[in-house]
């Protein structure tokens, strides 16, 4: 019998630097891997993050990106990707990490090892587009695992779900054109990348951008899920639902202007829990994006993992 929710995560992801005042920090893993570890977790399964090899991460990002992140870390110190992504020495080897974390749990959900997995792993994977690394992000790690679900496993309709506070313009910019496909961003709007317009829809009609406004709480965020996202997932019907989990949307977070609650992460994994029983067999692969009030993030996290956990 398959666990119900497995924790892919690496000791790797900790020895990310990115430099004192930097909010995505290493004690953001910390204070999950704390929260996950209180006695409400104990049925938990928890895996080693394997590295995603060059076929993984070439099916997302071209070839010469690749290449170029694998010979960016600098041997001492720090090095700027762009004006927001800072890497050190080891920043690659967690950034390998990340996206082999989703890749390892998209194959123990699609064979039957576990119903659900959360990866608690860094850096976020969102941004990065299949040309270059941006917003804290250096590898898209759900659009690896998707990718994977659909290259290796023979996937036909594959659900992305973004909730964090910045739309997953990289997500968004590799999986346009692929049909097997369905991406759906919440997101605070206008705000950082400026992208996720609702009338951008994708080449397919295939990407769903609902934008919120700064100041927008529970109501606004789940009415969004209600009235546009979960008939779109049903409509869909998704054979795996994978979740760009980015709690920076949450009222305390430093970074952004909507007012969420772990209350409202533990509703709406429950109702992306919901689509999944009824399409896939509960299948969801979820990686953590954002979240910089660590109090805040520890419990957004707890509740989200909370969620995944009941049958």
């Amino acid at each position: 019998m398959a666990v119900q929710c497995t924790i892919f995560t690496h000791k790797d992801c900790l020895l990310h630097d990115t430099g004192e005042g930097h909010p995505e920090q290493i004690a953001r893993l910390v204070v999950i891997l704390e929260a996950l570890k209180k006695p409400q977790f104990k049925n938990l399964v928890w895996q080693e993050a394997p590295k995603a090899d060059i076929e993984d991460l070439c099916r997302a990002h071209s070839v010469e990106y690749v290449r170029e992140m694998l010979q960016a870390a600098p041997a001492s110190g720090y090095r700027a990707l762009d004006s927001d992504t800072i890497i050190s020495p080891k920043s690659i080897e967690s950034a390998l990490r990340s996206a082999g974390a989703v890749v390892a749990a998209v194959d123990d959900v699609l064979t039957g090892k576990t119903k659900t997995a959360f990866c608690a792993v860094r850096p976020p994977g969102h941004h990065a587009t299949k040309y270059r690394a941006m917003g804290f992000c250096i590898f898209n790690n759900l659009a690896v695992g998707g990718l994977h679900a659909v290259r290796v496993h023979g996937l036909k309709r594959v659900a992305i779900v973004d909730f964090d506070v910045h739309h997953g313009n990289g997500t968004a910019d590799i999986i346009d054109g692929h049909p097997e496909f369905l991406f759906i961003s919440t997101h605070q709007h206008p705000f950082y990348p400026h992208t996720g317009d609702p009338l951008t829809t994708g080449k397919l009609g295939n990407i769903v951008n609902v934008p919120l406004q700064s100041g927008d709480g529970s109501g606004e965020f789940r009415q969004a899920y209600a009235e546009k996202i979960l008939p779109a997932l049903n409509a869909f019907k998704p054979e795996l639902v994978l979740v760009s989990a980015g709690f920076d949307a949450h009222k305390d977070d430093p970074l952004a202007g909507l007012r969420l609650t772990e209350d409202d992460y533990a509703w709406v994994t429950g109702e992306l829990k919901k689509v999944a029983d009824k399409h896939c067999e509960g299948r969801i692969v979820s990686a953590l994006e954002g979240g910089y009030n660590l109090e805040a993030l520890a419990a957004s996290v707890a509740a989200h993992v909370g969620a995944l956990m009941p049958c």
